[in-house]
């Protein structure tokens, strides 16, 4: 008995995400519409609506639909919506929260290779608003926007750092676009800050103030945390590990170095070493393969596991984190890549005569930077709103 009643409250709760997540990335619908998309029966579609308009997590109102009555449903909103936007080589990530970190919508748009900020942007943009519209928010819940990109980015000027990274947004300045559309807050980082930013509040490693978070989407990136606030250096380059060098007679990197470990690890150098055997792949595909029990990607995938270990073991010598978090595509194949980053990173650390360092997989391994960029969003929304409060 107690094993249907598990199988029966698992099924619940399957059915409960399923409704959820069609909502997040779809955004306002009718139940009778959630009921052909999620093809849960309408008794079940209202029952567990119900349950959650009770939990605060969905909302309800009337509408006409077809000529008919209807009932809207839509994801709860606390005091406003923070956006995160997370900006790639290949595509464009949108995720909006509000004040309780909810998901409320989530979106993704690929994106051509060189793509120029002025277009991007303006795609964004329209993203923005259409998602505002499809889950029958106004403009005014919009408080602040958020912007991750993967590029290092100098923390005085608020632009790409390096010339060379995304070569056609150097010295484009983001926040001031899109802070002339949406007259709201808008903040920028890159995206292992804005991933351990949401790792330390809402995420696998609330509990410590020390702790060094490892980025693997498209190469490697870090964020040091440190006595709980991020460490950026003096321009804002702390943690940069892909462009520490790994090889003096190396090829030359993107950021105009020698041999620097993203020129081992990046996207086309991982998968043209599959090409002979496994013709053209994505890292995407190479993790899926993996999982699957591919030989060769899970070999490929260990390999730069190891690479990224060895280079982290040195961050780690010089920082002393208590935690080492790693996220990102590649840490999707799971033990393939944690257990040989882990026994990397141990075999050259100091013995155990002193604590060691434990390496604790992101809670979040999809959308952790749009994520994080949403919440410094609403902090610098608050710090606005803290200032003018004190001069009322």
């Amino acid at each position: 008995m107690s094993h249907l009643f598990g199988s029966q409250t698992s099924l619940r709760e399957a059915n409960r995400s399923a409704l959820l997540s069609y909502i997040r990335r779809f955004g306002a619908i009718t139940q009778i519409e959630l009921a052909e998309a999620t093809g849960l029966s309408t008794a079940t579609v209202s029952t567990l609506v119900r349950q959650l308009v009770k939990e605060g997590r969905l909302y309800t109102e009337n509408t006409i639909h077809n000529g008919r009555r209807a009932t809207l449903v839509a994801l709860a909103r606390r005091k406003g919506i923070s956006a995160g936007l997370k900006i790639s080589r290949h595509s464009l990530d949108l995720i909006f929260i509000d004040y309780e970190l909810n998901i409320i919508a989530e979106r993704t748009l690929l994106l051509p290779k060189q793509h120029i900020p002025d277009v991007t942007l303006e795609r964004a943009t329209l993203l923005i608003n259409e998602t505002l519209s499809n889950i029958n928010a106004s403009a005014k819940e919009l408080i602040a926007i958020g912007v991750s990109i993967t590029a290092p980015i100098d923390k005085r000027t608020k632009t790409i750092a390096i010339p060379g990274i995304m070569p056609h947004w150097n010295n484009f300045d983001i926040i001031s676009y899109l802070q002339s559309i949406f007259n709201i807050p808008v903040t920028l980082d890159n995206d292992a800050n804005c991933c351990a930013v949401w790792e330390s509040r809402a995420g696998s490693v609330t509990k410590t103030t020390d702790f060094i978070y490892i980025n693997t989407d498209d190469g490697a990136g870090a964020s040091i945390m440190a006595d709980g606030k991020i460490w950026r250096g003096v321009t804002g380059m702390a943690g940069e590990i892909g462009h520490i060098q790994v090889d003096p007679l190396g090829s030359i990197c993107a950021c105009g170095n020698r041999g620097c470990l993203n020129t081992f690890i990046n996207e086309e150098r991982i998968t043209s070493l599959l090409r002979v055997t496994h013709g053209d792949l994505t890292v995407e595909d190479l993790v899926r393969l993996a999982n699957e029990g591919d030989p060769g990607c899970r070999r490929i995938i260990a390999d730069t596991a190891i690479r990224i270990g060895t280079v982290a073991a040195e961050l780690c010598t010089s920082v002393d984190p208590e935690i080492v978090v790693i996220g990102g595509l590649l840490v999707q194949s799971g033990s393939v890549f944690v257990d040989a980053f882990r026994e990397s990173l141990h075999r050259l650390l100091f013995p155990d005569v002193l604590t060691p360092i434990q390496v604790v997989v992101a809670s979040n391994l999809t959308n952790c930077s749009a994520l994080g960029a949403a919440l410094e969003g609403i902090d610098a929304a608050e710090k606005i709103h803290h200032k003018t409060s004190q001069h009322l």
